[in-house]
């Protein structure tokens, strides 16, 4: 190690003792450190301790801490806020606070070695430190706790003083960028006055920065860029980055009709593209823009999976070839939790994607608010410390330090394959969106703002030693610019109606839309029995040379006992539905918390070897050309979980991706995601989406939290065949709705309803020939019922059909015909028609659900269904969704199930009946 470095280090004990034996007798000592000592001997400084002690400390330590004072704190110290004066922080780095003074200044040190500038003064030091640490640009990354990133970054950043150096030919190509970017944003002021653009003014060296994201990431290896980010900017970025034609967005300024009558659309600064590009340097690039909701951040985790599933299926699990790049708002950086979600994500084995580069558009507002009443931290981006991710804040106006500084970023992120945060101190010029004042609420700030020129004036104004372009070749760098915007412009006139171009298209060849015929009957999903036999056998076998925890051999020996009788259980049906399409070449992932087990303990897809920490996947056993299989278990997150799987399966549709909640009633904490992707992304942005959510649902007296999925929430959202929502009853119908997922030719979201008590119920089982017979059954009829005898016909959906029947048996009612309706969205009408064809002798029609009458599905029938008038039994309206009384509880379900059944008072003439519980003066509605 070299002497200096000791110096450098926490603990001084070792140099410490070694200086001093060379103070008691320098021959004590090698003769290298005795030379390395001798150095100091001209500049010490004597202190006293408070037992009057003397000590001496080299001037040279203190050098050092000086150092390593601007590589901690220099970043408090830059000139990177183009229109405020930075907040003052003490102590500062003058000299007076390491204990130096004026007179050492002109003293030589050694220190300057640790810079790589040799034997040096102590003012050619403090310069060289000043240029590096506090000019442009002010990064954060001492604090990484790996020793081989902290020195790659001195490495990289001392020995130039951090300081850009272009050529200026590639002045010129920077110049060019920020052009394309300022002119856009005035070109917009001019032909759409008052009209919301949410421009990009104040940090229009975005462009450039994205440009060299893309054009040195190209060099660097990266094939695929996917970025995801809000509307600031992003009209700027999806004409002059992703090279979508001027025509159509200056079109789409004028809120033209759709093509397409069945498309609700969504405003222009949401919209998703895809497009290839090729470099500079003749590379093939593929670039991503996701679309994106008003709800800043939520893209993010959105992005993130469309890009681990490009890893995984096109890129062959390389993650240098694939790029994931966001752009955050300083206020939505540091006040949206599902940031922290997101870093928590970037090195997990199932949602790691190589390293994420996050720009910072930061206008330091948010909206109105002031960014110190924004976040108690210092920084916009000081959550990415959480996860040791270097930061840079670079001042927006200096566009050559911005580019540099992506380059810097580009290189760490191909090295490292790790996060990285560039923060660009802007301003917004406007407010929050062109019609806005924003003088009501900074009135201070933005006379400063008036006042400032933007970056492409500033870049522009160099002293003439530093000039890189005429004047002509300005002009016609300009020129160039507007006249293809106006070219744009004219040519948007022509367009009658409107279209959004397609989004990730070449992923979804041979997909077509749904028709509403569609929904009539579902495809045939079964398997043939030898192959349903084969790959159950695969299933249910251990490796030979692995010992296995006792109950482990035994649930595998129950399974494959399963296969001898005939009688498969939910947890047998579901991984035979993957192994199926597994052994089809169809991938499969499955994440959520606790998923590889199971809530309930049910699924056990991961078989932990014992005595340690090895994992044995049964389904990455099927056969030889399988395809490809994975299940995670994920961090406690559902908001940023759910949205990296939706991104996942938006990139593939051949493949079934599905996402499970620990308990159904936790989804609520990803509700953003259901309510702008899940259920709407099709009607605003044009695509397909086949994602599956399987939410536990059941009551089973476990109170509130874990019994409803908030079926009714779903069940509120669909509309125009967005989502399918289903509520199996048999191993067999949820094995072939997975399958149908596969089989139709196209894509719906599938939201599951999964049961927990029916996962041991006896009754809960289906022999192989459902299996291997026909496919989903949207609606299934009593088949112990006679239509001759029926007059009460019972509908229901889930684990009350269960209850139902039990005590129907008891009661010995042949009267009562229990239907199942298994799909409640698309709701199948001609099918439930003709079950009430069939019980044409029914006087008596109700509708049973465990939920309260104001929950569950009872709403969505009665809209959806009116061939008959329909009853319903349920529990009464209430704010909370169950009871905490395991004892009340049972008497509302059997109340329930009596009520069903027709055992009840009749109170009124016109039909309605209830049923009281003295005791608890409860009633069932």
């Amino acid at each position: 190690m070299d002497k200096f470095n000791y110096l450098n280090q926490p603990d001084n004990s070792f140099i410490d003792g070694l200086y001093e034996q060379y103070k008691q007798d320098s021959q004590l000592v090698d003769e290298s450190w005795r030379k390395f000592f001798e150095g100091f001997e001209f500049c010490q400084t004597s202190f006293k301790t408070d037992a009057g002690e003397s000590f001496v400390v080299p001037n040279e330590f203190k050098v050092i801490n000086l150092i390593n004072g601007y590589r901690t704190r220099g970043h408090l110290f830059t000139k990177t806020n183009p229109v405020r004066t930075r907040r003052q922080y003490l102590p500062t780095l003058d000299i007076e606070n390491f204990s130096l003074s004026s007179e050492d200044l002109a003293k030589t040190y050694q220190a300057g070695k640790e810079l790589g500038i040799g034997n040096a003064k102590l003012s050619e030091i403090i310069s060289h430190l000043q240029k590096t640490y506090c000019q442009s640009i002010g990064v954060e990354y001492f604090y990484i706790r790996h020793p081989e990133i902290v020195e790659w970054f001195k490495a990289k950043m001392e020995a130039d003083c951090n300081t850009p150096r272009f050529s200026k030919d590639e002045k010129k190509e920077i110049l060019k960028k920020l052009a394309e970017g300022v002119l856009f944003e005035k070109f917009i002021h001019k032909k759409f006055p008052g009209q919301k653009s949410f421009s990009l003014e104040g940090v229009e060296s975005l462009i450039p920065a994205l440009e060299t994201v893309i054009q040195h990431g190209a060099e660097l290896g990266i094939e695929d860029f996917v970025i995801g980010m809000a509307h600031r900017g992003r009209l700027n970025v999806l004409g002059n980055i992703m090279h979508k034609p001027f025509t159509q967005i200056f079109s789409e300024f004028e809120g033209k009709e759709y093509e397409d009558e069945d498309l609700l659309g969504d405003v222009k600064y949401h919209l998703g593209y895809s497009n290839d590009i090729t470099t500079q340097s003749g590379k093939k690039a593929r670039l991503t823009l996701a679309p994106n909701p008003s709800h800043l951040e939520t893209v993010d985790p959105v992005v993130e999976g469309i890009a681990r599933a490009k890893i995984d299926h096109i890129y062959n699990n390389d993650n240098g070839k694939v790029a994931p790049v966001l752009v955050h708002g300083d206020a939505s950086i540091s006040g949206q939790g599902i940031i922290y979600e997101l870093i928590q994500m970037s090195e997990l084995e199932g949602y790691k994607t190589g390293g994420t580069i996050h720009i910072v558009v930061n206008n330091q507002i948010g909206f109105t608010t002031n960014y110190l009443d924004g976040r108690s931290s210092v920084y916009c981006t000081d959550v990415a410390k959480t996860i040791q991710s270097p930061i840079f804040h670079v001042n927006a106006d200096d566009v050559e330090a911005v580019v540099y500084t992506v380059k810097l970023a580009m290189e760490f992120r191909a090295k490292f394959r790790k996060d990285i945060f560039i923060d660009l101190l802007g301003y917004r010029k406007y407010g929050h969106n062109e019609s806005d004042e924003p003088r009501f609420t900074q009135p201070i700030l933005y006379k400063i703002i008036e006042q400032h020129p933007d970056p492409l004036e500033i870049y522009l104004n160099k002293p003439e030693d530093e000039a890189f372009a005429d004047s002509n070749e300005i002009s016609q760098i300009k020129s160039a610019i507007n006249n293809k915007l106006e070219e744009g412009f004219e040519e948007a006139k022509t367009i009658v109606k409107g279209d959004i171009m397609p989004f990730l298209g070449d992923r979804w060849t041979g997909m077509r839309k749904a028709t509403p015929g569609d929904f009539l009957h579902s495809p045939t999903t079964a398997i043939s029995e030898e192959t349903f036999m084969a790959i159950g056998r695969k299933l249910t076998t251990l490796p030979e040379g692995k010992t296995f925890f006792r109950k482990i051999v035994k649930m595998q020996e129950d399974r494959r006992n399963m296969l001898e009788t005939g009688k498969l259980d939910w947890a047998m049906g579901e991984l035979m539905a993957y192994g199926s399409l597994l052994s089809e070449g169809r991938p499969v992932r499955i994440s959520g918390q606790d998923c590889q087990r199971g809530t309930f303990s049910h699924r056990h897809a991961a078989l932990t070897v014992e005595d340690s920490e090895e994992k044995y996947f049964p389904l990455e056993h099927i056969s030889g050309d399988q395809g490809r299989f994975n299940i995670y278990n994920s961090l406690l997150s559902e908001y940023g979980v759910l949205g990296f799987d939706y991104g996942y399966a938006f990139t593939t549709p051949q493949g079934l991706t599905v996402w499970e909640a620990q308990f159904g009633d936790f989804s609520n904490g990803a509700q953003i995601v259901i309510d702008q992707y899940l259920s709407s992304a099709e009607d605003k942005w044009k695509v397909m989406n086949g994602l599956v959510l399987l939410l536990p649902h059941g009551f089973e007296g476990q109170g509130p939290e874990h019994s409803s999925a908030r079926l009714e929430r779903f069940l509120s959202l669909c509309g125009h065949h967005n989502i399918i929502i289903v509520n199996c009853t048999t191993p067999a119908n949820f094995f072939h709705v997975l399958r149908r997922q596969l089989y139709w030719h196209f894509r719906k979201p599938l939201v599951v309803f999964t049961p927990k008590s029916l996962l041991r119920h006896p009754r809960c089982v289906s022999s192989v020939s459902d299996f291997t017979n026909g496919g989903f059954s949207e609606v299934i009829d009593d088949a112990k019922a006679d239509p001759a005898k029926v007059d009460r016909l019972v509908f229901c959906s889930g684990k009350v059909w269960y209850d139902i029947i039990e005590e129907r048996e008891k009661l010995q009612r042949d009267n009562v015909a229990v239907v199942r309706v298994e799909q409640l969205y698309p709701l199948p009408v001609n099918q439930l028609n003709d079950v009430i064809r069939k019980y044409s002798g029914a006087k008596h029609y109700e509708w049973v659900q465990e939920e309260p009458v104001n929950m569950g599905a009872w709403k969505s029938i009665l809209i959806n269904f009116n061939t008959v008038k329909l009853h319903h039994v349920a529990r009464p309206a209430s704010g909370s969704p169950a009871t905490g009384s395991s004892r009340l509880h049972k008497i509302q379900q059997k109340l329930i199930v009596e009520k069903a059944l027709g055992k009840c008072t009749c109170e009124h003439a016109n039909g309605s009946c209830r049923l009281h519980c003295a005791e608890h003066e409860f009633q069932i509605v």
